[in-house]
């Protein structure tokens, strides 16, 4: 019986949102480190085969693209780390709230401090990667409406008298300058483009990141909801006290 109500207590202890949102944050941050990485090198391979084949031309474009690489290789460091802490700080502030409410400990400014801080930081962050959400969308987009086209041309259904008038220019998006050439990919040419493995992995690719930075953006709402739950429970401890 007392190894069972030890059990118990312990299990009692467990922070099971901050573990779940733990769990979620670090397979969302690996989905979409990961796959944007892949996804960026594949875009500039298939970018410097069909659309932009002077150097020059996607110097820049492969310079932002390298930038971002090295920034994913930051985010994932970060919430490597982070992740780790903001559990140990859920361990501390569930295990602080059940024994302050028992009697059985008292907490400190220093430890509300720091779950404020935790919840502060981690509303910044969840603003930082709902922006990074809304940005991974983009690619998606511009993949689809190249894939919508391509699968629009091989329908039997299509009624196409001119397959070369359908044409797909990247200038348009402001990813390489207009004078680049050729710039642009019409009816064969846009098909072939469409069963290139660069543009059906980095599309695909795309898509799990972007799932990964809606679950990474989920699990820092889910972690910040359970360190703003545990302000309540500070204050009924404090006031219980007198």
């Amino acid at each position: 019986v007392g190894c069972f109500e030890c059990c118990i207590k312990c299990l009692g202890g467990v922070p099971y949102a901050s573990l779940v949102a733990t769990i979620l944050c670090f397979s969302g941050v690996a989905l979409f480190c990961g796959c944007g990485h892949v996804a960026l090198t594949g875009t500039l391979t298939m970018l410097e085969n069909h659309f932009s084949r002077v150097p020059s031309d996607h110097a820049t474009l492969a310079l932002v693209i390298q930038i971002f690489q090295y920034i994913i290789y930051g985010i994932a460091s970060f919430f490597f780390v982070y992740a780790i802490i903001l559990l140990a700080e859920g361990f501390y502030t569930t295990s602080a709230i059940k024994k302050e409410l028992q009697s059985d400990f008292k907490t400190t400014v220093c430890g509300r401090c720091i779950t404020a801080f935790f919840m502060f930081l981690t509303y910044i962050l969840f603003l930082a990667f709902l922006a990074i959400f809304g940005f991974t969308a983009i690619p998606v987009f511009l993949f689809f409406n190249m894939w919508t086209t391509c699968a629009a041309m091989r329908s039997p259904d299509a009624n196409i008298t001119s397959p070369e008038s359908i044409c797909v220019d990247v200038r348009q998006y402001g990813i390489i300058p207009y004078n680049a050439t050729p710039g642009k990919a019409c009816g064969t040419t846009l098909g072939d483009i469409c069963n290139t493995s660069e543009f059906y992995l980095s599309y695909h690719l795309y898509i799990v990141a972007l799932a990964g930075a809606g679950a990474t953006v989920i699990a820092l709402v889910t972690s910040s909801l359970w360190s703003c739950s545990s302000i309540p429970h500070y204050s009924y401890a404090i006031l219980n006290r007198f």
